[in-house]
């Protein structure tokens, strides 16, 4: 998954707006402007579609953590300059204050199952020798049990 597809569907299932998207990147330290975010929101074979990378999305999961938990006392996190799926994942866990059991739901909702180590595995650190890469397909169906349980009405 492209780092767009997932500023996109975080956008629909939240419904976030242009300005309160640009709210959670200032909340996190970083400006950007309307124009960048719906380049960014574009489909891919748009002209004007422009790719976002991996430093701007790991802002918007810092900003996104902030508005939904609240802002940490202390420095704020420093957004990484190369994401995978694991971190997203994690980042996206914290955000919405999800348990193991609570991720294990929206991936049945999705009509995936996964069991509770294999789901822990993908939030181990990458040096432990139970650690597993979190795939496309693990993420994509994440996203879709988000979608299904907090916009229940598509």
């Amino acid at each position: 998954m492209t780092n767009n597809d997932i500023l996109r569907r975080l956008r629909y299932t939240f419904e976030l707006s242009d300005s309160k998207m640009m709210s959670i990147f200032a909340s996190a330290g970083a400006e950007v402007s309307r124009a960048e975010i719906s380049c960014w929101l574009k489909k891919d074979d748009d002209s004007d579609y422009k790719s976002c990378a991996d430093l701007q999305l790991a802002t918007f999961l810092n900003g996104f953590i902030n508005l939904r938990r609240g802002k940490k006392e202390g420095p704020a996190p420093v957004p990484e300059n190369k994401l995978t799926n694991n971190i997203i994942f994690t980042k996206l866990k914290i955000a919405l204050n999800l348990k193991a059991e609570d991720v294990l739901a929206l991936l049945t909702l999705a009509d995936f199952r996964l069991s509770k180590p294999e789901l822990s595995a993908f939030f181990r650190k990458p040096e432990h020798k139970h650690f597993r890469v979190c795939k496309d397909q693990v993420m994509r169906n994440f996203l879709h049990g988000m979608q299904i349980k907090y916009r229940p009405e598509d």
